[in-house]
Order: structure tokens, then sequence, then C-alpha cells
């Protein structure tokens, strides 16, 4: 069978579609497919513009845009050139020469910053190691996947060494998360409790993570696989983001806790533990960036659910809420700014030390000679 006939019995490329790429109008239709060499596209048309078009914004491409994604992750997992084009030839059915991989590569360069660090990391991992995924049948699957080459490196730069206990918890988790909590339905995405926000800058602006999704969402069948193929692509791609599907929780005890010391004003409530999924985990520029991807950023506001995971990691790692910025994004803003203290704390002067008969030691006591493993601390400013 042909390559051609191949493609065109697998799914449509831009087969779901929510919005008109032009105006962002909500009324389109189906218009049709486009028959390409490698690959079948969908036509919409708009009601509010009058235009016929696809979901795909990149033009002029002999290649699936699918493929050109897939060899860029293979590429940046530490995968050669060669073998680059052997696994798109077993996948896809698509020979790629090794000039036009190298002509992607310099394309996307802007929008694939890992690529000064794919070097340095080569020596220590393996392509098939670089990455450590985990499936979590928590209610539903998720994969939860941790870059161990950018969280090995960029906790040992000197502005980021104080989260280090970040590291602790995320092998913890991986290798004994307590999957029984996960199986309620009280989860830190479903909160709707108001927080005092007068406090807290939010900026919504369009930047690197918009348009990773831009490039990523226009090959996504099927609107269940958008966080996934985000994930994948950042996760392989970016220079920050260390992992994805981060189970995190928050026990009634701990939340009674936190409430109880001065200064905390959480206006959460809950009888059974809090769970949830982080979608990005990040670190950069000296804290933990928790990330979420949520179609319509600029609109949506979920800070409950975002606060919620601060708390909780901050109880898991023993580390500084100051530390941790929220931010959610999609194709067109990022909206960030938001410092989980802002809203949880009303700043003293003084540094609170709660007492670690009562608490238990945090969860960096499995990294054995870490700093800061002795007594878990929040300080607030």
């Amino acid at each position: 069978m042909r390559t051609t006939e191949l493609t065109r019995k697998s799914a449509i490329v831009g087969e779901a579609l929510e919005r008109c790429i032009y105006c962002n109008g909500t009324q389109v239709t189906r218009e049709g497919k486009r028959y390409k060499r490698l690959e079948t596209v969908q036509l919409w048309y708009c009601r509010t513009c009058d235009r016929v078009f696809t979901a795909q914004r990149a033009k002029g491409k002999q290649y699936p845009l699918k493929v050109i994604l897939e060899s860029l992750i293979a590429y940046y997992r530490g995968e050669t050139r060669e073998r680059v084009a052997e696994l798109i030839k077993e996948r896809f059915g698509i020979s790629v020469p090794a000039r036009t991989l190298s002509a992607w590569l310099a394309e996307y360069r802007e929008l694939t910053p890992y690529a000064r660090l794919r070097t340095e990391h080569l020596p220590n991992f393996r392509p098939n190691r670089i990455i450590r995924s985990v499936r979590l049948h928590h209610q539903q699957v998720y994969e939860y996947r941790i870059h161990q080459a950018k969280l090995e490196s960029l906790l040992r730069a000197p502005k980021h060494e104080h989260l280090l206990p970040l590291e602790a918890f995320l092998w913890y988790m991986a290798a004994s998360c307590p999957n029984g909590l996960f199986q309620a339905d009280a989860r830190a995405s479903q909160g709707k409790t108001a927080y005092d926000m007068d406090a807290v800058q939010i900026v919504a602006k369009r930047n690197h993570a918009c348009r990773v999704a831009d490039l990523v969402l226009q090959t996504v069948t099927n609107n269940k696989r958008r966080h996934d193929e985000i994930q994948r692509f950042m996760l392989a791609t970016d220079s920050v983001t260390v992992a994805v599907e981060v189970p995190i929780y928050l026990t009634t005890d701990e939340l009674a806790e936190f409430k109880s010391l001065p200064g905390f004003d959480i206006p959460l409530v809950s009888n059974v533990t809090l769970t949830g999924h982080i979608d990005f985990l990040q670190i950069r520029n000296g804290a933990i960036h928790i990330v979420d991807y949520k179609p319509g950023a600029k609109s949506e506001k979920p800070i409950p659910q975002l606060m919620t995971y601060a708390l909780a990691l901050s109880r898991r790692t023993g580390l500084r809420l100051f530390d941790m910025v929220c931010s959610w994004f999609d194709v067109n803003w990022t909206v960030k700014g938001i410092r989980p203290a802002c809203s949880y704390v009303n700043w003293m002067a003084s540094l609170i030390s709660l007492d670690p008969d009562r608490w238990g030691p945090p969860f960096n006591r499995f990294a054995t000679g870490l700093p800061g493993s002795e007594i878990p601390q929040i300080y607030c400013r």
C-alpha cells in the first residue's frame, strides 16, 4: 500500500476546531477536505468573516506538520539525525533526508531553546532514558513525565540550589505515588473558592508557551489529546519544563495546620484530601513555576486550582510559597505573575518555623543529604 493511501486512512488533520483562526468567531462549520500528497486536511468555513481555511497556519509544507514536530521531539531527546529518519520511516512510512531535518532544526530553533543544552546532556543521558515516564491510573490515565537532564542541571545552578527538595519529591511520586488518594472526586481543579487578589498583579501577554501551543495544536485531531501533545513537545524541546502531569495532594489535616498558622488566610474548605495534577512544572528565574494549559486563558481564572497546587507543593517539599509562581496559557495569552504567597499569606515581618513534631518531616527527607531537609519551613516576608 502506498504512503498516500496509508495517510488518507489515518486521522484527518485539523478535524477538531473551536474558533476561526482569523476572527476568533465560533460560527465555524466543516467545508470539505483537502487531499495533499502525504496527509488529508479538514477545511472549515467561518460564517462571521466569510473565509474558508484550514486549522494549520504553517503553510507551504511538503511534509505533514506532525512529522516535523515528532522529528524535533526525537532529535532533542538525543537521537541522531540518522536515527530520527529511521523512527519517522517506521512510524509514518515517510522518508526524511538528513538535510531536510537540518532545515527543520534551523527553522524552529526559536521555539526549541533546549537546542543549546542538548550537546551538554548527551554524554550523561541516553535518548530512551532522558525522560522518565510513569502511567498513573487516577480515575483517568495520566502520563507523569520527568525530564531527568533538565531537572538535574537546573537544580545544580546556584540560583536554583534552594529548590533542591523538589527533586526528591518528584522522584518519590514516580516511585511511590499514593494512588489510593487520587480515586476520590475532590480535585483541586473543581475549586471555586474566592481568594483575596487585591495585592496580586495579574498580567496577560503572548509569550513562548503561546507560540508553542499555537504550533502544536495544528496537528491535534482530537481535543482530548491537546494537553498531552503540548506537554510532550515542551518537555522535550524547551529549556525550563522539568515535569508534566505532576500528581499533588493536600490532606485535611495539613490544610487545617496551614489555616491555624498566624497570618495565613486560606479560604479552602474540604473534608477529604484534595488532589490534582500539575500540567507543567518549570524551574526558571530562581522560582518554581506552576503552569496550566487552559483554552480561553484570558477569560478563565483557575486561581483556586493553582493556589491549591502551590500550597500542596509547599507542604510536600517544605519549600516557601514565595518561591512559587502560578500562570496559565493558551494559543493567544499567558496569564502570569501570581505568587501564591500574596493570596495565601498576610505577609508578616518574621519567619514562621513549623513544629517538626506536629508536622513530621517534609517530603525532602527522602533525599538524604539535600540542604534544608531537617525542618520544614515557610518563609513570610
